[in-house]
């Protein structure tokens, strides 16, 4: 993974574990999260007491994470998510995950849509702007936040 240049708005290349593209403003976790008990299948919204964005909602945003713990349960909550509408709009972590990758697969098999699932390093984990754009190839630009349109909507 590489930093490009910037005057084109392009903030990094990622590792693609899911393709896809994503539009949004970013949700960067300041410590992991387990899925399973830590986010509310129904809502969207994290309901772990002791973490520190508890009550923030995933929903519809570029989440980025380190990484995920806990239970394997939670690619269940991730297919919940997705068949509900609230799942993240995209998902970025500085190392591969199977877990919420199969939960992204298996809603996607079950006709509920899907979300790319990409990685990159640390140090561009903490570059990241605001608002973002993911494309199916791993690139990740910069969007205006006066001018950012809801993920996948069309102009």
């Amino acid at each position: 993974m590489e930093v490009a240049n910037r005057s084109d708005s392009t903030v990094c290349i990622a590792e693609v574990l899911l393709a896809g593209s994503a539009r949004g403003e970013l949700l960067r976790l300041d410590r992991p999260i387990s899925f399973w008990g830590g986010v509310d299948p129904a809502t969207g919204r994290i309901i772990d007491p002791r973490h520190q964005q508890h009550d923030c909602s995933v929903a519809g945003r570029i989440l980025a994470m380190e990484r995920v713990v806990g239970s394997s349960s939670g690619s269940s909550v991730m297919m919940e998510l997705l068949a509900v509408g609230k799942a993240p709009a995209g998902l970025i972590t500085t190392e591969p995950d199977a877990i919420l990758s199969l939960g992204v697969i298996v809603g996607r098999e079950m006709g509920y849509g899907t979300i790319p699932v990409l990685v990159i390093s640390p140090a561009e984990m903490l570059a990241l702007p605001q608002w973002l754009e993911l494309h199916s190839d791993g690139q990740i630009t910069e969007q205006d936040a006066e001018t950012n349109l809801p993920n996948n909507a069309s102009a």
